[in-house]
């Protein structure tokens, strides 16, 4: 396998370090000469993106993951590479693209699943509804094997709400009716990588647990976990959030992942916040 990345983040990481790929097999993309370097000394092989010509990087793969988001409503990657894919489209393996399950809009808290007619109520939904229609137009149009994979709320180690309720900045805000689904980031890893070895191009896919919850208590059983006093409950309407938080409230939904775990066989290692939270905590108290 010799694999590209599309922009080195969280979920990107944890997929490298489940594939434990040999060296000089993977080559990443980031906007930072300081993180460049970093993933130089890790044993992989940087690329300034946008900024560098990848066109060779393109030919030279197998299997391309991109994970990089709209950037003002548009792909970024396509805005300078389509007919870089469009050419090698037939030669790759495998091309993997991390949507968001923002997509389905709002359901009033009823579920979705790949089949649910898109209606994004954001700008970033929006955005990421035209990103996934261009992407899977290239498979249509010239054969590339693109998947989709429509991601609920990410968290895992680094990324869960421990800190702030150790810190006393946890909030528990209540919106009647509002649930949220999650996927432990470990879990998007064995996805990608049950993906990578079933390819079913133009396959769309939730990746999701099998729990979606309220978001309080999410943070009421991290309080629990830590033997530490529930955070104050806050009405929606006085929680005075960012503009970018409030919008994760427009939206009330429940995600089924019945495809990916019968598609690919996915055994969810933490189908719940429960498993999830309890598993960070352990890999928090053995550092």
């Amino acid at each position: 396998m010799k694999l590209l990345i599309f922009g080195y983040g969280y979920s990107a990481r944890y997929l490298v370090a489940a594939l434990n790929p040999a060296p000089d097999t993977v080559r990443i993309t980031t906007r930072s000469v300081d993180k460049a370097a970093q993933a130089a000394v890790a044993g992989l092989i940087p690329r300034i993106f946008p900024g560098t010509d990848l066109t060779e990087d393109i030919s030279w793969a197998t299997h391309i993951l991109i994970t990089a988001g709209p950037d003002n409503g548009h792909d970024p990657v396509l805005a300078q590479l389509r007919d870089a894919f469009a050419t090698h489209a037939k030669r790759l393996n495998w091309v993997g693209y991390l949507s968001t399950t923002g997509v389905y809009g709002d359901h009033g808290g009823g579920w979705v699943d790949e089949t649910t007619p898109l209606t994004p109520t954001t700008e970033r939904g929006r955005a990421r509804v035209s990103a996934e229609g261009e992407w899977v137009a290239l498979w249509r149009d010239h054969g590339l094997p693109v998947h989709i994979f429509r991601l609920a709320g990410i968290y895992g180690p680094g990324r869960g709400p421990f800190e702030k309720v150790r810190d006393g900045t946890a909030r528990r805000i209540i919106k009647q009716g509002q649930v949220f689904s999650r996927i432990h980031v470990e879990d998007i890893a064995q996805a990608l990588t049950a993906s990578m070895d079933r390819p079913a191009p133009g396959a769309i896919y939730n990746l999701c647990d099998d729990d979606p919850a309220p978001p309080q208590d999410v943070v009421a059983h991290a309080a629990t976990l830590l033997g530490l006093p529930l955070p104050h409950e806050i009405p929606f309407d006085q929680a005075q959030l960012s503009p970018m938080a409030a919008s994760f409230y427009a939206e009330s939904k429940r995600v089924d992942n019945s495809r990916a775990k019968s598609d690919l066989g996915l055994r969810l290692r933490y189908p719940d916040y429960r498993a999830g939270l309890a598993a960070i905590l352990a890999q928090e108290c053995q550092k």
